[in-house]
Parts: C-alpha cells; sequence; structure tokens
C-alpha cells in the first residue's frame, strides 16, 4: 500500500505546481487587465463631472503662482500629489515629503497658464465662492469669473437684475443656432460651391455657369459675414477672480454653468451633456477641447474597410495553401514567409503602403483617370482607402492562419462524402469547407480588427491627419470618398498627449480618448464574435 501511495504521488506532484504557476499567471494577467481599465476609468470620466470652484487662502508672505491674485488661487482642485523637496535640517540639506496641491485656474489669456501648484501647507483654507460662473469659450479653453452685465443692442442688463440669467440663456442659445448656420453655409453650401467652381475651372467648362455659382457664392458668403457680426453683438462683461474685467461675445460662448450653486442631479445632467457633446462634436483649439466625433466616425469607417478588404484576400490566400496547392518546399516557404509577416514593425507596413499604394497606384489612377487635375493629386495622396488597404496587409497573416486552421479542422469524412455525391472541389468548398469554417474565419477577422484599429505608425504616413474638415462619408455624390484624409482615435492620443500645446490640460482628454477607443473596439468585436458564436451553433452538428 505504502509503495503504490509513493508511485501515485511520484506521477501526480510534478505537474501539481505548473497547475497552480498558470493559474497564477492568468490572475496576474486579469489583475493587470482590470487594473489598466481602472486607471483608464478613473482618470478619463472625471473630465466630464463638474467640479466645484474654490478659493485657497493663501498664508501671509506666500509667493502666488497666478499673476495678480494676491492672496488667493481660484479654480478647480485637480490632484493633490507628494513631491520630494530638498530642506535644511539639524545635519544639513535632507529631501522631506511636501504635499502639492494642482488648480485648474483657466482664464489662459489672462494669466498666460491653465494650472497653478500650491504647497498643501500654504493653503490656510478653502472656500466656494457663490455666484462664479465656468465660461467654456470657442477659444483660450474655460473661463473663471464674476459676472457684471450682458450688453446688447437692446440696453445693458446688470447681472444683479432678475432677468439676467433668462436674457443670457437666450442671448447664448441665439448665439449656438447662428453658430450652426454658419458652418451649414460655409462647410456643405459654400463647400458644395467649392467644388463644382473647381470641377469647371479644371474642365474649361463654360463661363456662365461659372458665373452663376461664383454669384451663389457671394451671396452665401455676404450671408455668414452677417452672421459673424452678429455674433458680435452681445456682449457679456465678467470680472475674473483677479479683479481684471473682461469683455467676451456671446457668440464666443458654447456653454456657461455655475458649480457651486448646482446640486447632485443638475450635475448628473451636465455630465450626461459633457459627454454626448464629446462624442458628437467637432474638436476645438487644436484639439485640447471640444468633441472627437470625426475621429470615432474615421476609426469606424477604417476599420470597416479594413476587414472588407483582409477577410477575402486572406480567405481566398488560405483556402489555396490547404485545398489547392500541392504541399511541398514552395508552399511551406510560403508559410513561413506569412508567419514571418506577422512579426514586421508596423511602421514597415506603413512605408510600403506610401511607396506602392499611395504613389505607384494612386499615381497611376491620377494619371490615367484624373490627369486633368494634376499636379494636385487626387488618389496619388494619403486618404483613407490606402489607410484601410495598409492595415489590410499588415493584418492578413492573421486570417491566413485562423482561416487554415479552420479548414484543416472540418472533418476529412465530409469532404469525402460531398466529393462522392458528385459535388466538385469548388462546390465541396462553397457548401461544405466554408460554412463550417467561417467561425474560425470570423476568429481571424477579430484578431485583425483588434490589432488595425488601434495602430497608429503606419497611419501617420498614408493618411491619418491632425484635423479632417471633411468626412469620408457624406451626403455628397458619391457618397464614399475614398481618397479623403480622416482622423483616427489612436492619432488623437498620440498628438493629445505629444504634440498638444498644453500637455498637462490634455492628460484627462487622452484618457477618455483611450477609454473610448477602447469601448471602439470592443464593440467591434462583440459584434463579430456574437456573430461567430451563432455560425458556430448553426453548423455545430454538421461540421463536428
Amino acid at each position: 500500500m505504502s509503495a503504490d501511495n509513493a508511485l501515485t504521488r511520484t506521477h501526480a506532484a510534478p505537474g501539481e505546481p505548473f497547475v497552480w504557476l498558470t493559474a497564477m499567471g492568468l490572475a496576474v494577467g486579469l489583475l493587470m487587465v482590470f487594473g489598466l481599465l481602472g486607471i483608464i476609468v478613473a482618470n478619463g470620466l472625471p473630465v466630464f463631472w463638474p467640479d466645484r470652484v474654490v478659493e485657497a487662502q493663501l498664508a501671509p508672505g506666500v509667493a502666488n503662482p497666478v499673476p495678480g491674485g494676491g492672496s488667493t488661487v481660484v479654480g478647480e482642485v485637480v490632484q493633490k500629489r507628494i513631491k520630494r523637496v530638498p530642506i535644511l535640517g539639524p545635519g544639513g540639506e535632507v529631501l522631506a515629503d511636501q504635499t502639492e496641491v494642482q488648480f485648474f485656474i483657466g482664464n489662459r489669456d489672462v494669466y498666460g497658464a491653465t494650472f497653478a501648484f500650491v504647497n498643501n501647507s500654504d493653503i490656510k483654507s478653502l472656500t466656494e465662492p457663490p455666484g462664479i460662473f465656468r465660461i467654456e469659450r470657442l477659444e483660450y479653453g474655460i473661463a473663471f469669473g464674476f459676472p457684471v452685465a450682458l450688453e446688447s443692442a437692446a440696453g445693458s442688463i446688470a447681472a444683479d437684475s432678475p432677468d439676467f440669467l433668462s436674457r443670457l440663456d437666450k442671448a447664448v442659445a441665439a448665439a449656438t443656432a447662428r453658430r450652426g448656420q454658419i458652418r451649414h453655409i460655409e462647410k456643405i453650401e459654400i463647400g458644395r460651391i467649392n467644388a463644382r467652381l473647381n470641377d469647371l475651372r479644371v474642365r474649361d467648362g463654360d463661363p456662365a455657369a461659372m458665373a452663376a455659382l461664383q454669384a451663389d457664392y457671394d451671396k452665401l458668403a455676404a450671408r455668414a459675414r452677417e452672421l459673424r457680426e452678429e455674433q458680435k453683438a452681445d456682449i457679456f462683461v465678467y470680472r475674473t477672480p483677479t479683479g481684471v474685467e473682461r469683455r467676451l461675445p456671446v457668440g464666443e460662448i458654447v456653454s456657461y454653468s455655475l458649480p457651486n450653486q448646482m446640486g447632485f442631479f443638475a450635475r448628473a445632467a451636465l455630465c450626461a451633456h459633457n459627454v454626448w457633446n464629446f462624442l458628437s462634436e467637432e474638436p476645438r483649439e487644436a484639439n485640447t477641447e471640444g468633441g472627437i466625433f470625426p475621429a470615432i466616425f474615421g476609426t469606424f469607417v477604417m476599420t470597416l474597410l479594413m476587414s472588407l478588404a483582409v477577410v477575402p484576400f486572406g480567405v481566398v490566400a488560405a483556402i489555396y495553401l490547404r485545398e489547392y496547392a500541392k504541399q511541398g518546399f514552395f508552399v511551406r516557404s510560403v508559410r513561413i514567409a506569412v508567419n514571418n509577416l506577422a512579426g514586421v514593425p508596423s511602421i514597415v507596413f506603413g512605408v510600403f503602403g506610401l511607396g506602392f499604394f499611395v504613389y505607384f497606384v494612386g499615381g497611376s489612377i491620377d494619371r490615367g483617370l484624373f490627369s486633368e487635375y494634376l499636379p494636385t493629386p487626387t488618389f496619388g495622396t494619403g486618404g483613407i482607402f490606402w489607410a484601410s488597404l495598409t492595415l489590410a496587409l499588415m493584418t492578413v497573416p492573421v486570417v491566413i492562419v485562423a482561416t487554415e486552421e479552420a479548414v484543416a479542422a472540418v472533418p476529412r469524412g465530409m469532404k469525402e462524402g460531398s466529393l462522392s455525391c458528385g459535388a466538385s472541389k469548388w462546390q465541396t468548398i462553397q457548401r461544405i469547407v466554408l460554412p463550417a469554417s467561417l467561425p474560425g474565419i470570423l476568429t481571424g477577422m477579430i484578431l485583425a480588427m483588434a490589432r488595425g484599429a488601434g495602430e497608429v505608425a503606419p497611419l501617420m504616413l498614408v493618411g491619418v491627419v491632425k484635423l479632417a474638415p471633411s468626412l469620408p462619408v457624406d451626403g455628397e455624390f458619391p457618397f464614399i470618398h475614398l481618397e479623403r484624409k480622416f482622423m483616427h482615435l489612436g492619432f488623437y492620443i498620440y498628438d493629445l498627449g505629444f504634440q498638444s500645446p498644453d500637455s498637462e490640460a490634455a492628460k484627462p482628454m487622452v484618457f477618455a480618448t483611450t477609454l473610448l477607443l477602447i469601448l471602439l473596439v470592443v464593440v467591434l468585436n462583440l459584434t463579430a464574435i456574437l456573430i461567430r458564436e451563432k455560425l458556430r451553433k448553426k453548423y455545430a452538428l454538421g461540421a463536428f
């Protein structure tokens, strides 16, 4: 009995540590993933929640980092952090921990900076000044101030008037409506006329038609100028916390709020409004303000086009290698090359896409079909189509490998049964092999989308830009404009984090955009996973 137990322990014991080791590795991996997501959520979501504005009273003799601020610093508390500073001790200079408070003070046009750092020990008290406004502007970001008056053609109304807020609400709403009209005129109507004029100039069109279009252009431009002048008619006068009086045209106000007078539900409603604006508006102020809708749309369209390009090509290549090609040295070499392609740096694919797709293919298309537009390139420059093809080329090894494995997993008996019933090889592949392989093919597509949607380096060479004036899909014929440049969430994150003129102010937006990119990839992948599971259930009995 003891010999049997010893033998059992001898055979069972060696596997136990590896089981626990793999379990520990899985736990550590999940912990890292959820920890990263937690950091992104914790730093990204607070950007939408309206904080209270505080006034920090500084101790006597403390230097104020805010120009003209006197003994107070007014703003939103962003964070408290500990830094190591040298102090003089009994034994000489030593390093000690010191808590530093970061304030978002806004008013960049007045102070020259948007953040101020104050030692926590230098703050005597914190209060919430009543009646302070938080104003989101088209330029120079957020402004904090106390209202003084609203000046308009109908007269001036003081801030202490009971009708002041209602008048201001109406003025801001009217300015927002005019801003929409200006955008529609300049971007859609004038843009359409400019496109037609350009076509007529290139093709030596009818001068009378060009004159009529020019007349329409002049009328629209004049109307846009009138609306812009109306935007300056109403003036919002406010006083900054440092006592500087500022005059702001109401047309420059995007929105305003009184954060210190808002309850929880009002804050929650404003938070939802901020999230919606972030998702639906265009960026402003070097991408540090406004929304990111063009980047969301561009990422989605590019990923969709990439998937439509990579799946057919990858499936055809895998079917040929598995079912038609004669197995030998050449096919083995091709498989090795395909596997090695998966390890090539993405920037190399970007250089290849620039040279082959943009300059060679796009240049040939321009010379053949758009020669009248040269030297201005149409397809011979970066665009969403070339970016999609470049990423499709980069991710095609994943689809080929996944498809080959799925095809190889189809039972041999099913294929032989189809052939014995008189079906041709192609009919067998079409009716038996491909339906049974669809879950595996979709697995490859999911992996390809996950990698392609987050790539940035190759896109910087083949079509992505900091700000795209027009979406690649719109209501103008031919509706899908494959030659247009586009915005991408990954490049947007890079631009905010490393190219922003105010990187400190852009940090929350970086985390918020990162969270949105992750959610977009998850939604795309979940959609493909649900389709895969339905297909797997449909063909489970027939394939296995």
